[in-house]
């Protein structure tokens, strides 16, 4: 009972040249016992040389230690770098510190530097978020077009993982996230700033507190330690999972 509920498998992971050896066996091992295919869904991982073009290799020393760059820029840096190449599509890519070094600048760095904005303020206001989390209905238009923006990434992210179209789905989220830094945050500042504590400002806290933890949510499979990190500051006292790993997946909302 156990084996049928698991058979065939939704996905396997393995390298292109595995294609005509372990895919293939596997396919007619489990046609030959039970009349189906083995795996419904497959990631096939190409293959990852040096800068130059060169076969990475121990001897001649032409990657850094990834222990380095995890120290440098941290695993999960390196973990979307990959996830977002085209060697989870099969394809040969070419490898370099710098790749990593922009996903930390360009994706984390940015991100972080958002949750810093908006945490430095909710304390100078002593601003608590709500317990049920739940989508905003704001009056402001650059809220609304933040939360379209968040849904319709949602819907995206969500199509591509379910498609098991791993490159694919990790750009909407950084498309959001360059979106949510240079335009939303750098035109709401001024709400932010403002003295009076009115509704517009309340607004402002709800809707990037709201946007920030679903954010969380959609980078939690890629780079999960940065996204715990993130939920567990966000969601303290919060009526929700204490891990970002035990929370429901988010479910899209109206695209405007």
């Amino acid at each position: 009972e156990e084996f049928e509920q698991h058979f065939p498998a939704d996905f396997i992971a393995e390298g292109m040249d595995q294609t005509r050896g372990w895919f293939y066996t596997l396919h007619v091992i489990g046609t030959a016992l039970f009349d189906k295919p083995a795996f419904n869904n497959v990631l096939c991982s190409g293959i990852i040389n040096a800068a130059d073009g060169k076969k990475l290799s121990k001897r001649h020393k032409n990657y850094t230690d990834p222990q380095e760059i995890f120290d440098k820029y941290g695993a999960d840096s390196l973990r979307l770098t990959l996830v977002s190449s085209p060697a989870v599509v099969g394809e040969t890519m070419r490898f370099s510190d710098d790749i990593v070094r922009d996903t930390y600048r360009n994706v984390f760095m940015t991100l972080w530097n958002v949750y810093s904005f908006f945490s430095t303020y909710a304390e100078v206001d002593d601003w608590q978020p709500p317990k049920v989390l739940k989508q905003p209905e704001p009056d402001n238009v650059l809220d609304k077009w933040l939360l379209s923006r968040l849904n319709q990434t949602i819907e995206e992210v969500t199509k591509y993982a379910d498609n098991y179209e791993l490159n694919r789905a990790t750009r909407p989220l950084r498309e959001l996230i360059e979106d949510l830094s240079n335009w939303y945050v750098r035109r709401s500042r001024r709400r932010f700033w403002k003295s009076e504590d009115d509704g517009d400002k309340q607004s402002a806290y709800l809707t990037l507190h709201y946007a920030l933890v679903t954010i969380s949510q959609l980078l939690a499979p890629w780079s999960p330690f940065l996204a715990d990190k993130l939920w567990r500051e966000l969601t303290e006292g919060m009526d929700l999972a204490n891990s970002v790993h035990l929370s429901d997946w988010p479910k899209a909302g109206e695209v405007d």
